[in-house]
């Protein structure tokens, strides 16, 4: 542990981890040691979930059984439904995904004797499955049946969303997505996940925290923030002229940069790609060439590179996920890489309790209640 003191604990080194690597061996960003290119290009997300959850990649009887076990954990319990069809059809959906994943801990508690890489594989398996009959019953009162004959979580999100099966296009798309977004060393979901496992408490408290700092603008609802952005104009002329307003005024403009990358997110090109095969299949530009605009004027006025959130939001919103399911589709995803920070924290648990450093008051004199008000200074 180092004892270097930084805003946001940037550069501070927090804890080991043998997960996932962001950039700092010179080869990118790997997910134990694989690099994201080659999963996204030739794996699937169940591989990468099993990757990281398990710690190797599965063989070809591994992989279809972990196919089967996922589709076979997508029902929800008849006590979370009736939950789900009582929150209202105004909550966020983050908040029904950490109301409802809480929920469960309720009707499957952690026992000793359970696997946490069980409850990890059924909090992957129900997730979409807890979003979507929330939606479904609220938009239309229907009481959907939560099965489908995917055997692939981005099939299955897609199709009980839309109800009738994805393109095989979007199911790709989505896949790669869910293998981009499911792992990032200590992230602030992830560390918040581990800092509530280091405590020994229960790994779906430890998945709820996860949720709840995801759900923060700056982190994971950083997509929907890009996606607002981008909607709001027309071409790449308005793109321009309205970022530059932005930038004159000193705002915000969610999606660009990155904590730890300082040249480029090597995740950005690969969604970047997908998005603009979603929109020459779609025969709609709008969406890309407004995002490539905005790219090119935050390199030009900032030197800031897109990170993974900003395609996403096109590459999303042509394959008509609301904007207000971005940052669910993310902890769909997120699940798995924070059950194996919650397993590996678990191995060598310490309590994660840093230091602060004060900067308040000097000690100050003690002043009884009827002194205060009578020339008496009090902090």
């Amino acid at each position: 542990m180092t004892t270097k003191k930084s805003g946001g604990l940037a550069e501070v080194i927090a804890g080991q981890t043998a997960i996932s690597t962001v950039g700092k061996t010179g080869k990118g960003l790997t997910y134990r040691g694989y690099s994201i290119h080659d999963l996204a290009e030739y794996g699937t997300f169940e591989e990468t979930a099993y990757l990281l959850i398990r710690g190797k990649l599965p063989d070809a009887g591994e992989l279809a059984a972990y196919k089967r076990k996922l589709a076979a954990g997508r029902t929800i319990p008849p006590g979370l439904r009736t939950l789900l069809e009582c929150l209202p059809a105004s909550s966020h959906p983050m908040d029904v995904l950490r109301t409802g994943l809480s929920a469960l801990a309720s009707f499957e508690p952690e026992t000793e004797a359970t696997d946490p890489r069980e409850l990890a594989d059924r909090l992957l398996a129900i997730s979409p499955s807890v979003l979507l009959y929330w939606h479904h019953f609220h938009q239309s009162g229907d009481r959907i049946d939560t099965e489908t004959e995917s055997d692939s979580v981005a099939g299955h999100f897609l199709e009980l969303l839309h109800r009738r099966p994805p393109a095989e296009l979007h199911e790709r798309v989505m896949d790669v997505s869910l293998i981009l977004y499911a792992e990032h060393e200590y992230n602030a979901s992830t560390f918040a996940a581990r800092v509530t496992a280091s405590t020994l408490s229960d790994f779906y408290s430890a998945v709820t925290t996860g949720i709840g700092t995801l759900r923060g603008p700056l982190h994971g609802g950083a997509n929907e923030a890009a996606m607002e952005l981008i909607g709001r104009y027309e071409n790449p002329e308005q793109a321009e002229a309205g970022v530059m307003r932005l930038l004159g005024g000193k705002k915000l403009v969610m999606g660009f940069g990155h904590r730890v990358y300082t040249v480029s997110d090597p995740r950005s090109d690969i969604i970047k790609a997908l998005s603009r095969t979603l929109s020459e299949q779609n025969g709609d530009w709008r969406l890309f060439t407004v995002s490539e605009r905005i790219e090119e004027v935050m390199r030009r006025e900032k030197g800031l590179f897109p990170n993974l959130d900003f395609y996403s939001a096109s590459a999303y919103t042509l394959m008509q996920i609301p904007v207000s399911f971005f940052t669910p589709v993310f902890v769909f995803s997120r699940i798995s890489g924070w059950a194996a920070h919650i397993i590996e924290q678990r191995e060598s648990n310490r309590l994660i309790r840093p230091s602060a450093e004060y900067t308040g008051p000097e000690p100050l004199p003690w002043f009884r209640l009827e002194d205060r008000g009578q020339g008496a200074v009090t902090p």
